[in-house]
């Protein structure tokens, strides 16, 4: 997730960026018309020009560029990688790969809402506290740099059984959420879960990453604190300023529009004067070239030969890092971070189909995206990012800054991070990033995470005694339980290896410890439905009715289900689109994005 809040992306000029209709249901360029909303220039099932479409894939991967490259950096550490850049520049690259995958399967076969893929905070917590068991901790030696050969086999060996180990629970635990979707599961546990339970749950997928974060940062709290400034100046201050591009246009051969630089592109360009200014402290020698020295690793010239030994292309491949390996701590640890991902992502679908001017997505469409995101996590384990992958929230905000809705422009983007993960040079860029860089961009992004969760707040009553019990109860408990259990892990010894790992893992996943207690007090602790939100939360999960036009946007491509593979068995298959002739006709009602 990224700090920016994006106001206007782009006031492109008529030819690129113009949703006037002719009133035959074309558009003036000769696209076809779609039932969009008059605010969006391309809806759901307009096909912009392809340099258009190519523009915008390469910003929703600038927009998500954060998150794809922030999750392998925060895992690095625990899997024994801090001092060995190569191998993150593989794992970033990796990353970008199977996002791309994920994304084309999303756009296509999933929910088919225009909404990108990549990898999740939810995972990063329990992933965090499954390493942290005695039997993954990182040796002494591989702490201290001057011990490390990244080369050698017993280093090599060290990291990946560790990568292994998490590649085989996220590929067991996503079996859990490809059943939830296919089996139509989700539609019966949403009339649980209401605010008061993802509250807790998302704000907790950040709070306890304070500590990655400040260690980053602490590095060097200067280079830190200018990051913060600058992401913080970007996005809020200059949010408003727009500067002027030379624009080619049919009509217009030349002229200027203009651009929200610093809004559109906040993070990117912080992290980029950031890295300058460590290159100029690292050439003036500003910075201490002794290895024991307050702010060496701010020094750019310590990862200098990564660039050099990144193979131009390096194309990842299933199993790259081994067999995976499973344990029945790991796999319970991971299962609550699927979980907390299926509570964001069917949020984001329907805030996805509001800002596009699509009908709300039917329960078929629900558990057919929620079951390819568990396919999607399965390829994330098999490939080995060390994560799973769910939608990026911000990625739907930037929606209605281009003002296209067109789910080929989340083609293009998914094209584009295939072709990125191949190329060996990108990830090795990004892996070289000097660590109190990324602690400041981490301090920003991590704040922001958890006030999402604490926006679902508005719509219950916190008036309510009750209420403010059940929050603020959830989030202390699942701050103080985790620190308390990893401090004393002895303290709950069972005498059974596996229940003793099962329980440790569970307890020190904050957003699971919080997460459930929210959702265990908000169900039993008596208050009416306006009290709970419910009344208002309840509608926005509620299934669109079955038409002609929710067919279009929301079926399987190439009529199937539809028009073809129309079985009468596939009414019982609940992530089946319906066949038309039971449809009634329907006109896509825009809405206006908030």
């Amino acid at each position: 997730m990224t700090s920016c809040e994006h106001p206007d992306f782009l006031q492109q000029d008529d030819n690129m960026l113009s949703s006037q209709d002719d009133g035959q249901g074309k558009k003036k360029d000769g696209q076809p018309g779609s039932p969009s909303s008059s605010h969006l220039a391309y809806g759901i099932l307009d096909v912009p020009p392809w340099y258009l479409c190519i523009f915008l894939g390469i910003q929703h991967f600038l927009t998500a560029l954060g998150g794809l490259v922030a999750v392998p950096l925060i895992l690095a550490k625990d899997l024994c990688l801090q001092h060995d850049s190569l191998t993150k520049s593989y794992l970033i690259s990796t990353m970008f790969f199977v996002s791309g995958v994920c994304t084309l399967l999303q756009v296509l076969l999933g929910v088919r809402l225009p909404i990108l893929q990549g990898g999740s905070f939810a995972y990063v917590a329990p992933s965090l506290a499954m390493l942290s068991l005695p039997a993954w901790k990182c040796p002494e030696w591989t702490v201290n740099a001057s011990q490390v050969n990244t080369s050698s086999p017993e280093f090599t060996e060290e990291w990946q059984k560790r990568i292994r180990e998490l590649q085989g629970a996220i590929m067991v635990a996503s079996c859990v959420q490809i059943l939830a979707g296919f089996t139509g599961l989700i539609g019966f546990l949403m009339r649980f879960i209401g605010p008061l339970t993802v509250a807790p749950t998302i704000s907790l997928v950040a709070l306890p990453l304070f500590h990655s974060a400040g260690n980053d940062a602490g590095i060097q709290w200067g280079i830190a604190l200018v990051t913060i400034i600058l992401i913080v100046l970007f996005s809020q201050y200059l949010k408003n300023v727009a500067v002027p591009i030379p624009i080619y246009g049919r009509e217009k051969k030349g002229h200027t529009s203009k651009l929200y630089l610093f809004q559109d592109f906040c993070v990117l360009l912080a992290l980029c004067i950031s890295w300058l200014l460590c290159f100029v402290l690292t050439v003036t020698n500003a910075l201490p070239a002794a290895p024991t020295a307050y702010g060496y690793q701010a020094r750019t010239d310590t990862k200098a030969n990564v660039l050099s030994q990144a193979p131009w292309f390096r194309f990842p491949y299933p199993g790259q890092w081994g067999l995976p390996t499973i344990s029945l701590a790991g796999v319970f640890g991971i299962t609550a971070g699927v979980i907390s991902s299926i509570v964001e992502s069917i949020g984001d679908y329907y805030a996805c189909a509001r800002l596009v001017g699509a009908p709300p997505p039917p329960k078929h469409a629900i558990n057919r995206g929620i079951g390819i995101e568990g396919l999607a996590c399965l390829l994330a384990g098999a490939w080995g990012t060390g994560n799973g992958t769910t939608s990026f929230s911000q990625n739907i905000a930037a929606l209605s800054i281009t003002k296209v809705g067109s789910r080929m422009v989340i083609v293009a983007a998914g094209c584009i991070l295939l072709v990125l993960g191949v190329f060996g040079k990108i990830g090795a860029a990004f892996a070289t990033i000097p660590p109190p860089v990324i602690g400041g961009m981490f301090l920003v992004m991590f704040g922001v995470i958890a006030a999402v969760g604490i926006s679902s707040l508005q719509y219950v009553d916190m008036n309510s005694s009750r209420n403010i019990f059940i929050f603020g109860f959830s989030i202390f408990c699942g701050l103080t339980i985790p620190n308390w259990v990893n401090k004393n892990p002895e303290m709950l010894q069972t005498g059974i290896l596996q229940l003793d790992q099962v329980i440790l893992v569970l307890l020190t996943t904050d957003m699971f410890v919080g997460g459930f207690l929210g959702f265990l007090l908000d169900n039993t602790i008596p208050g009416s439905p306006q009290e709970r939100g419910l009344l208002t939360w309840d509608p926005i999960h509620e299934e669109s009715e079955e038409t002609a036009k929710v067919s279009e946007v929301y079926g399987l491509p190439c009529g199937i289900g539809t028009k073809f593979c129309t079985s009468s068995y596939t009414r019982y298959l609940p992530f089946w689109p319906r066949p038309e002739h039971h449809r009634k006709g329907f006109k896509i009602v825009a809405s206006t994005p908030v």
